[in-house]
């Protein structure tokens, strides 16, 4: 009808790789996006998920369409690929009948890092750079008893009676709180309360704030448009899949030791995990299998390599790992 907002369908990536116990994200940069036929980025610093247009003629699926713009403008090729969510609220790019209504679909990729090509200008980056809150194989990050549990307290006490019970109830579960156990599955909620509670930079600049800035002091770098949202989306649903899906083989190389795997877990659960206990988790679970040789530069006794045995697949309904929440022991959210 005439004075609508014409619609952009595109597609969002969320690609993921873990290198050296870092998680990594492949980003670019916001004056990328227009390339890609979106609207650009008011603000170039701020990073943003790589974003390219469906080509309806071309692409006959929208993982094919994925995997074709990723491997032609970054130089990758994605592993496993998963459709994820779709995005689409009204200004989710910009509050102007001027500019294109963009719905993205977006996914969760897999990959190997490798230096990207291509006109992206792409680059990678630590995950928990986005959401420090969320590594925990450190300990509590100090930013949650710093800065966001008095926050929740403030927003705890500003109602009362259900109200205030509901609050309560929604950090506790959102954050670890109150006794509960801290959910690693969880990231995006977190992400949505820190915004509620105008803690992000996100937040403040949707409130058409004036103090946006490209670095949030202890809570995390900010991206553009709704893309740490998405990318929170990612994380929850990459954590999620560690449970019932041997998704984390697609990270490591062909062969591995047991090290390097458990590593490699803890660096995408954000928790740090007994080493006895998730050796007999793998063993018992039937997920690996030795081949008989060892690797010698691990720096100390030589180690053995072990393999994906991929009969599990075909063994198991859920052929996962099992990963333990954190349970808090302070309450400091409770109020009086």
């Amino acid at each position: 009808m005439k004075g609508e907002r014409p619609i952009v369908i595109g597609l969002n990536a969320v690609i993921v790789a873990v290198t050296r116990e870092s998680p990594r994200i492949l980003t670019i940069s916001g004056s990328s996006v227009s390339d890609a036929g979106a609207h650009a980025s008011p603000d170039a610093q701020l990073d943003v998920l790589p974003f390219g247009p469906l080509d309806p003629e071309a692409d006959r699926t929208l993982e094919l369409s994925i995997r074709r713009w990723v491997s032609e403008r970054t130089g990758l090729e994605l592993g496993y690929v998963e459709q994820l969510y779709t995005f689409g609220d009204r200004d989710r790019v910009a509050r102007s009948k001027d500019v294109p209504r963009v719905i993205s679909v977006a996914y969760l990729a897999l990959a190997r890092e490798q230096r990207p090509s291509g006109s992206y200008r792409a680059r990678w980056r630590d995950w928990y750079t986005f959401f420090p809150w969320e590594d925990w194989r450190g300990g509590q990050p100090s930013v949650i008893p710093d800065v966001v549990e008095p926050a929740l307290a403030t927003w705890i006490d500003g109602v009362r009676d259900r109200a205030r019970e509901e609050r309560l109830e929604r950090a506790g579960i959102a954050f670890g709180l109150r006794g509960s156990t801290w959910d690693p599955d969880r990231v995006l909620e977190r992400y949505e309360l820190l915004y509620e509670l105008g803690l992000v930079v996100e937040s403040l600049r949707d409130r058409d704030r004036p103090e946006t800035t490209v670095d949030s002091p202890g809570l995390g770098r900010p991206m553009d448009m709704d893309h740490r949202r998405i990318l929170a989306t990612g994380l929850g649903r990459m954590r999620g899949k560690l449970r019932y899906r041997p998704v984390v083989f697609e990270l490591v190389p062909r062969t591995f030791t047991l090290t390097r795997l458990q590593r490699v877990v803890e660096a995408l659960a954000g928790i740090r995990l007994h080493k006895q206990n998730f050796r007999r988790l793998v063993e018992r679970g039937g997920l690996v299998e030795g081949t008989g040789r060892l690797d010698t530069r691990t720096g100390g006794r030589p180690a053995e390599l072990f393999r994906f045995r991929r009969e599990v697949l075909r063994e198991r309904r859920a052929p996962g790992l099992g990963l333990p929440g954190t349970r808090r022991g302070r309450h400091t959210v409770d109020g009086p």
